[in-house]
């Protein structure tokens, strides 16, 4: 794994981070919304990107394996969140998707926390991580002056509402996960201290 933290892979993560603030520029001090979720659109769409440049050149590093997810749910959180600050979404729908992602996020500090080996995403979770990404822009272009909103409306609902119940059942699934994580470090460390002198 590379050690260097000046990767290309950190640095694409780095400059999708960047674009956060452009977001919440567009959304709340334009007023565009459209322009705001063409942009969110491709930030979300561009998630594979980090990763495969990590493979293809070789660029792995620890650090990135968890700068990568943090930025992805930073702006998963941040860009659902302001949508339904902005009135465009119904707060039910956007704060089920934050509570999820808090819960989740939560779970994961506090599995690795108590020693738990990080694990991947399985592909439930990029599933409905790639159809919310692509539903909540969707749902803002809706709420938009732009002349294709009913559609996008339309496309947005019908993606968003899939990829919340997948949402919610790759969070049940990774309770048991998470707790057989746990207790696999547990009986390490138990085990550890009874072979040592």
């Amino acid at each position: 794994m590379a050690r260097n933290l000046a990767t290309w892979p950190n640095v694409v993560t780095l400059a999708r981070l960047a674009c956060l603030p452009v977001f919440l520029w567009l959304l709340f001090t334009r007023n565009d919304r459209e322009a705001a979720a063409y942009l969110l659109g491709v930030l979300g769409t561009t998630d594979w990107i980090d990763g495969w440049l990590a493979r293809r050149l070789d660029q792995r590093s620890e650090f990135g394996a968890v700068f990568d997810p943090a930025v992805d749910r930073l702006l998963f959180i941040v860009g659902v969140g302001s949508i339904v600050l902005d009135g465009a979404v119904p707060a039910w729908l956007g704060w089920s998707v934050v509570a999820r992602e808090v819960f989740i996020g939560a779970l994961m500090v506090g599995g690795t926390t108590l020693g738990m080996a990080r694990f991947p995403v399985n592909q439930w979770g990029k599933n409905y991580t790639f159809a919310l990404m692509i539903a909540f822009p969707l749902l803002l272009i809706g709420a938009s002056d732009a002349g294709w909103a009913l559609g996008g409306r339309n496309a947005g609902w019908a993606i968003a509402i899939p990829g919340l119940v997948i949402s919610y059942l790759t969070a049940v699934a990774y309770v048991p996960q998470v707790i057989r994580g746990v207790r696999t470090a547990r009986r390490s460390r138990s085990a550890s201290a009874a072979t040592s002198p």
